[in-house]
């Protein structure tokens, strides 16, 4: 029984040096630079070993994106927690959600397709951050008793707003951009949520 589980373990260990391994590649040489070779190479195995774990480089990308999606709702309910009152949640967990954006910037790229073909599969750990901003934008609404399209269409009309502004700093990185989008950013949320009050 100790051998099976040391034999899990190792298996475990290396699942998750394979996905450390490509990480830190993408870091260095940007998702274009990403390969199975490369991979292989710095956590020094071969590349049909790496294929035993992952069938192929969108296999790496989706573990990579569940594991980002994972990360952006916990940083998402420690924003939510910090404040008691809807309305100051869902603008600190906006600002966390913008502030992921750039110190994850590689992650939120393969999660939102930004300069990359995001995976083309939807991965279950991306509903958990659409379901704590629209409960927080219910509790908002709570008066008016919304519908859930209602609530949709006002938690697309903040992404839509945010996403753009933060694909535009990816894109257009640029000191004098971000202070401006930053300000931007801050209008934006204060004027949506005024909307829906």
């Amino acid at each position: 029984m100790a051998s099976k589980d040391r034999i899990l373990r190792q298996k475990e260990e290396t699942r998750t040096n394979i996905l450390e391994a490509a990480y830190a590649i993408v870091k260095e040489d940007g998702w274009q630079g990403l390969s199975m070779r490369k991979i292989a190479d710095k956590i020094e195995y071969t590349a049909p070993i790496i294929y035993e774990y992952f069938s192929n480089k969108e296999a790496i990308l989706q573990e990579l994106t569940g594991k980002g999606f994972v990360k952006l709702s916990k940083e998402l309910e420690n924003a939510k927690a910090k404040f008691d009152q809807p309305e100051k949640q869902l603008e600190a967990m906006w600002m966390a959600y913008w502030d992921f954006a750039f110190t994850d910037t590689e992650m939120y790229q393969v999660m939102f397709g930004v300069q990359m073909n995001c995976c083309s599969q939807q991965c279950d750990a991306a509903k958990k951050p659409y379901e704590l901003f629209t409960s927080v934008i219910a509790e908002i609404m709570k008066n008016s008793n919304p519908t859930q399209e209602v609530i949709k269409q006002k938690y697309f009309t903040f992404f839509s707003v945010i996403h753009g502004l933060i694909a535009i700093n990816i894109i257009n990185q640029s000191d004098i951009m971000e202070t401006i989008n930053n300000q931007i950013l801050k209008d934006a949320i204060g004027g949506i949520i005024k909307s829906i009050q």
